[in-house]
């Protein structure tokens, strides 16, 4: 009886969260200045003022505007926290705030590793017309292919080593329906050869070494 070999199970990390955020009316970028002497504030450099939290770890765009673009978070929930944290803070500073914000996440980029590896030649030649994805490959301005997806609609890139940045999602969700699309027309294509927990770990102690 021949064992067919275990596929192990890729890992997925959000690395970073954009969200935009209104308050449908301006603010006192000053008087938030004066009264968090930690914010950043340079108007002759940046118009914006800069907030930035250490739970959830964030950085937060200030407009007077009342915009608002909040960038590090590592899920929607935490960027929703920071956003929400900080106008909360800024109520009670005596800093005029009306409504709740309207907030939209605009970007979720995220890392990934399929424990494998990957002909990029290979997918670009046989899936990179396929129908439902379009392929960019010019290693010799960049090592990875770029692959995009129209549902759910995202950008991956792909490296040779298994591991892949996929970027242009607004819901975590979509992160992994994207990557695991992506597995899937890889593996059709047969372009993935999955590496053994021995590989992986003689792998590892080799790169370990290296450095």
């Amino acid at each position: 009886m021949v064992r067919k070999k275990k596929v192990p199970e890729r890992t997925i990390k959000i690395e970073n969260v954009v969200a935009s955020a209104s308050l449908e009316h301006e603010v006192d970028i000053r008087a938030i200045a004066k009264v968090f002497p930690l914010a950043e504030y340079r108007p002759e450099v940046f118009p914006g003022l800069v907030f930035r939290l250490k739970r959830p770890k964030t950085a937060t765009l200030i407009f007077e505007s009342g915009k608002m673009v909040c960038t590090g978070g590592k899920s929607e929930r935490d960027t929703l926290r920071a956003i929400n944290r900080i106008v909360r803070m800024l109520k009670e500073k005596g800093i005029i705030i009306r409504g709740r914000p309207k907030i939209e996440i605009q970007n979720i980029v995220a890392s990934a590793n399929l424990h494998g590896l990957v002909d990029l030649v290979g997918f670009y030649e046989k899936g990179g017309k396929q129908r439902g994805g379009r392929v960019m490959y010019e290693p010799e301005q960049f090592p990875g292919l770029i692959y995009r997806i129209e549902n759910p609609r995202s950008v991956l890139l792909i490296f040779s080593s298994g591991k892949l940045v996929c970027t242009g999602t607004k819901r975590e969700t979509d992160v992994y329906r994207a990557v695991d699309k992506t597995i899937q027309k890889l593996e059709e294509s047969g372009v993935i050869t999955y590496e053994t927990p021995e590989e992986a770990l003689i792998k590892e102690l080799i790169v370990k070494k290296k450095r």
